[in-house]
């Protein structure tokens, strides 16, 4: 009777234990960027969604701005960032910004060009190709205005860019040009002007869901990425994928957009201070980004990723070969405006 006595209260006692531990709670991701002040004193709220992580330099920006914002509006703002997809999926968030549920969007350009056409100008081949180019296209505004307005007839204002870096192919078989292409199934964005693009160049292509890529890389179904090295390289991608060629055909970018109805309620003062905040620290995440960039391929390169410059012939026969994009883009972009855009960038 003792010894069941005991077994009985031994038993009773870990049960209780068991019960009254508390569960093992999931590591935040985002615990790291949690605000330093207590946002609900605060007028008047900025929902900003993006669907990636913020260690990319062009999405931590969404971060810096907040609490520039609370800074200098005294607490009247909080720009309630809500990274990794928090809020949705892109096409789910567009129609939520479109509504006025959400008030901002660091949409990536893909994305954005099912806003309006004109903003599909910028995922074109070979035309905002390089950071340069990214910085004279923002800054000129010749070229920035008319990209800027184009989605106001959906309520959106388009204020700003940030970037993820050079698009490029992230393979698992070497392709030191053209010719070692034919063996490779790209995957794709699921984005119009991409897949126009690859058919111009006679490419294999599957058009995939981001979450999907690592299984179907790790199974062989895609053996191609079409993407940029920082991305490759902070998602891992380069574990599977052990080899790179810098096609430098266009730039990765998040285009910002904002919700026209909720900022025109806004005082003046704080539309200036938003605003304000949101083109400097834009310009400088662009910055970060080129470095961003750099550091991630010297980092791909020291665990072994080889990466290939694409030849100056290869470059031009992708150019030539591009011509239907252009001719089809051109007449949903503007002609006139296309034209203008190559031609400035160009010199």
């Amino acid at each position: 009777m003792k010894l069941l006595l005991r077994t009985g209260l031994t038993l009773a006692l870990l049960l209780s234990c068991a019960l009254s531990a508390p569960a093992e709670e999931k590591a935040d991701p985002l615990a790291a960027w949690k605000p330093a002040f207590d946002p609900r004193g605060a007028k008047y709220t900025y929902m900003l969604s993006n669907v990636s992580h913020p260690s990319i330099e062009g999405i931590a920006v969404g971060y810096k701005i907040r609490d520039r914002v609370w800074e200098l509006s005294k607490g009247q703002i909080y720009v309630d960032f809500r990274p990794l997809a928090q809020l949705g999926g892109e096409k789910d968030v567009l129609s939520k910004l479109k509504l006025g549920a959400i008030q901002g969007m660091l949409c990536s350009s893909v994305a954005a060009a099912n806003v309006a056409d004109t903003l599909g100008v910028v995922n074109l081949p070979f035309v905002v190709d390089t950071f340069d180019k990214l910085d004279k296209f923002r800054n000129d505004p010749a070229l920035f205005k008319p990209f800027g307005d184009s989605a106001l007839k959906q309520g959106i204002k388009v204020v700003d860019i940030t970037g993820y870096g050079t698009y490029g192919w992230a393979t698992t078989v070497p392709v030191k040009g053209l010719a070692d292409i034919k063996a490779v199934n790209f995957r794709i964005a699921e984005a119009p002007v991409n897949a126009d693009i690859y058919k111009a160049w006679g490419l294999k292509f599957t058009v995939m869901p981001w979450p999907d890529v690592p299984q179907a890389l790790q199974t062989g179904v895609i053996n191609g990425l079409d993407h940029t090295p920082t991305v490759c390289n902070i998602t891992k991608k380069f574990e599977v994928a052990k080899y790179f060629t810098e096609v430098n055909y266009a730039q990765g970018l998040f285009i910002h957009l904002m919700n026209k109805r909720w900022f025109d309620k806004l005082p003046p003062d704080l539309q200036t201070v938003l605003m304000t905040v949101i083109e400097e620290e834009s310009a400088k995440a662009r910055v970060a980004a080129r470095l961003q960039q750099e550091a991630q391929i010297a980092d791909a390169k020291a665990k072994g990723v080889v990466f290939f410059p694409l030849s100056e012939a290869d470059r031009n026969s992708l150019i030539a070969q591009s011509r239907p994009v252009y001719e089809v883009w051109g007449k949903r972009i503007g002609a006139d405006y296309l034209k203008k855009v190559r031609a400035t960038l160009g010199k």
